[in-house]
């Protein structure tokens, strides 16, 4: 009998990390806004009853999550960001944020005066985000044009963002504790993400900091070859044998 609960535990344990590897990569894809046991359930393959019994309830179930992502972390790269106060950041965010107010149908006719490069180019749109990315910000721009589900769900995140602007000064606070490596890529031109909170980031992580010129905040679409150039010397791929 000892021998066959011996088994029947290492066959659970080796479940629960299973189920867990899988919530924790959907979690990496699809990011937490309508994370729930359901969700989770559906991206372990297996029913809300099953993750109960393993991990007893949704709250436990989050930690282990969140603690075994932060463990696959072995560096960190911040590239202009959103930081401490600055959320919804700039003048962009806010405006953004102020439209979740809108129903989704009336949240869907402002937003198609974002099919003019014009508007799309004002400071409260993607003028201060990008110095010579607008074909790809048109692009971004066609789900929500195109799609009421899309509409409806950025209004519910849009809103959600509005309910909790404090959130990245908690986040902060963490920071110190990462203990890895770390980079911060920060624009010099960057009128959205304060520099100071760059090199306020660099100083709580430990981390190198770089400015990069000639770019504003979307610096993988202003400068993407400096860019990568800086993450492939960060973190360099394994050769593979």
């Amino acid at each position: 009998m000892d021998a066959v609960t011996a088994g029947y535990r290492r066959s659970a344990g080796a479940r629960h990390r299973e189920l867990l590897d899988r919530v924790t990569d959907d979690l990496a894809v699809n990011g937490l806004v309508d994370f729930s046991l359901r969700r989770a359930a559906r991206a372990a393959g297996t029913t809300h009853k099953v993750l109960l019994y393993y991990f007893d309830d949704a709250d436990l179930l989050a930690q282990a999550v969140f603690r075994l992502r932060e463990r696959r972390i072995r560096r960190a790269v911040l590239v202009s960001c959103d930081a401490f106060d600055n959320f919804p950041p700039g003048l962009t965010g806010k405006t953004l944020v102020l439209t979740g107010k809108l129903a989704p149908p009336t949240f869907g006719v402002f937003m198609q005066q974002m099919r003019l490069r014009p508007v799309r180019r004002l400071p409260i749109a993607f003028g201060w985000l990008t110095r010579s990315g607008d074909a790809a910000t048109a692009r971004w721009m066609k789900p929500v044009l195109s799609s009421a589900g899309i509409r409806r769900d950025t209004v519910r995140m849009l809103r959600a963002i509005a309910a909790d602007t404090d959130v990245l000064i908690g986040a902060a606070e963490g920071l110190p504790g990462f203990g890895r490596p770390a980079l911060v890529v920060w624009a010099s031109e960057d009128r959205v993400m304060p520099v100071e909170h760059g090199r306020r980031l660099a100083g709580l992580l430990g981390a190198r900091l770089v400015e990069v010129a000639d770019s504003y905040t979307l610096i993988p679409l202003d400068q993407p070859t400096r860019l990568a150039r800086l993450i492939r010397e960060f973190a360099p791929v394994p050769e593979t044998t």
